[in-house]
């Protein structure tokens, strides 16, 4: 019996690139520069995943649109000047394992896919830095679907496949990544490493949660037996 098309779609930050240095400079720089109190690194942390316009939301809760379009385009331009500054995501580390990880994974003939809240440009830049594009499939962002947990980003991943929901997992490390597979009809598996601890990513729906790379090619087994 042929085996069915299996994808793993991969959040980004958190999940494959430790980029938490970039994150939390370039919101204190945006809020620097709009004149607000910057918010601690723990709360900024607790927002990655959410497209930008819903993270400023939980910051700064009732903010007033004009306010809040104003604070997602200086941490765009906060963020791009420090790339600038810096040399790019490409000083960003993988993850232990996680380059390993995707390798073996398309060498066994899985499909992948990316479900991102960064915008289109800046995951386009750390894919080329990092030279995965031939890895992936297909790509989404906080430009092609609603934010995190919103189901869309992962629909369009299928529906751009033709994978079964039930033969796709999401790989991430936020409440918003679980909750968003759920939401498709998609398997969840969680990792420790990334912003939202073990109690969150459960409580989002994450079946599996990992604390290490090389254990996601036996938790893609184990769940696809019980599909």
């Amino acid at each position: 019996m042929t085996r069915p098309l299996r994808l793993v779609i991969f959040d980004v930050d958190g999940t494959l690139i430790d980029s938490q240095d970039y994150i939390l400079a370039a919101m204190r720089r945006a809020f620097g520069a709009a004149g607000l109190p910057t918010p601690t690194d723990q709360a900024t942390l607790g927002i990655v995943g959410l497209s930008l316009p819903q993270a400023m939301e939980v910051l700064i809760p009732g903010l007033a649109q004009p306010a809040r379009d104003r604070l997602v385009t200086l941490y765009k331009q906060s963020f791009l000047a420090i790339r600038q500054e810096t040399g790019g995501e490409a000083l960003s580390p993988f993850y232990p394992g996680a380059r390993d990880a995707l390798d073996r994974l398309d060498r066994a003939g899985y499909l992948m896919s990316i479900a991102t809240g960064k915008a289109r440009r800046g995951l386009n830049h750390m894919l080329d830095s990092h030279g995965l594009q031939p890895l992936f499939v297909g790509t989404q962002t906080a430009d092609d679907a609603p934010s995190k947990p919103h189901p869309g980003m992962v629909l369009n991943c299928l529906a751009a496949t033709g994978v079964d929901p039930r033969d796709a997992v999401v790989v991430g490390d936020t409440e918003f990544d679980m909750a968003m597979a759920v939401a498709a009809g998609a398997r969840a598996i969680g990792v420790s490493w990334g912003y939202h601890g073990a109690e969150r990513l459960e409580r989002g729906g994450a079946e599996r949660i990992l604390d290490r790379f090389e254990a996601l090619d036996e938790a893609l087994g184990d769940i696809w037996e019980t599909a």
